[in-house]
């Protein structure tokens, strides 16, 4: 069987000739397109953790670290504090939650957030927050602050209280950041039981 020839500008074609052509062709193209850098977008994963036996859900990136540590009140009494921790993204989340023994009054529930946020502001430029908010989350009194940590990161932190258990969620990562996507999720997953 013989080839058919095709003119064309080049003078005649084989069938195999052209076949040559439109694959070193086609291959050009892949080639330009390979070349051009294009950033590998993954989907983040999102984990629903349990947090301590189960007394609240949160979402998270990633499986966080988990540590026990040892705390006590100001009366010396002791208590274990659950922190679940997280690098994602160039961010980092923090989960505490502790159960306050029985020589902490919580009655006033307000005093008690407000020393957490006085002690956590140590960390910041200047000592203190830029924006403290008090709010109401899943039925007890809340505060969602703001502040400039030194060397020029953020943090954003949630405290609350329900009966003897405090929660913090915090997080930490360029200051736009606090109020983004990935911010917002973490804080709004938050599930008490």
């Amino acid at each position: 069987m013989r080839a058919v020839h095709m003119s064309g500008p080049g003078g005649p074609r084989s069938r195999r000739g052209l076949a040559v052509g439109a694959l070193a062709l086609a291959l050009a193209l892949a080639a330009s397109a390979w070349a051009q850098p294009k950033p590998l977008a993954l989907p983040a994963t999102w984990y629903g953790v349990q947090i301590d036996g189960n007394a609240f859900t949160v979402e998270l990136p990633g499986i966080p670290d988990y540590r026990q540590l040892g705390d006590a009140s100001a009366r010396g009494t002791a208590f274990v504090l659950h922190s679940y921790s997280l690098e994602a993204g160039g961010n980092s989340y923090v989960v505490q939650t502790a159960l306050y023994p029985a020589d902490v009054d919580v009655g006033d529930p307000r005093r008690l957030l407000q020393t957490a946020l006085d002690d956590r502001a140590k960390v910041l430029e200047g000592g203190k927050w830029s924006r403290v908010d008090w709010r109401t989350v899943a039925g007890v009194a809340a505060a969602d602050s703001t502040g400039l940590l030194k060397g020029g990161n953020a943090l954003r932190q949630l405290v609350l209280l329900k009966g003897r258990r405090l929660v913090s969620l915090a997080f930490m990562g360029p200051a736009a950041s606090t109020t983004g996507t990935e911010a917002d999720r973490f804080f709004k997953s938050l599930k008490m039981k």
